[in-house]
């Protein structure tokens, strides 16, 4: 019986067979962790950025993993974790939707972020003259 070859000895160490005489048996429900995907903050007025994925048995273990991976070496405020099976996905080839025309660049963000970084910038300045 011809058995599974892999790049990685330990699988091919395993001798598992490439077809099976019978089909393997279902899993009973909750025996795999779920696969959960995390976001964090790290200051207020930021947006969430996707920093990694944990594997649990529910929600709030999961956040728990999370906070334990991904909270403890930098400043978080907020953290969000959420099931990447209900994570919905848009196909790449419709990326053309995001397209924006030339003259309408007055309805990007980064210049509205720019903007407040110079107003953060200024009362952070009249705040040192004051003191």
């Amino acid at each position: 019986m011809p058995i599974i070859t892999s790049l990685d000895p330990r699988i091919t160490r395993l001798g598992i067979p490439e077809h099976f005489d019978t089909p393997p048996s279902a899993k009973e429900e909750l025996d795999q962790f779920q696969t959960f995907e995390v976001f964090c903050r790290e200051k207020t007025g930021a947006h969430h950025v996707h920093v990694g994925s944990v594997h649990a048995p529910s929600p709030e273990i999961a956040l728990s993993f999370a906070k334990e991976q991904y909270g403890r070496r930098g400043k978080v405020l907020n953290m969000w974790v959420v099931k990447t099976a209900d994570v919905y996905v848009m196909d790449e080839q419709d990326a053309d939707m995001f397209e924006t025309a030339g003259e309408k660049g007055y309805r990007d963000v980064v210049d509205y972020a720019r903007v407040r970084d110079r107003i953060d910038a200024f009362k952070q300045k009249q705040q040192t003259i004051l003191e």
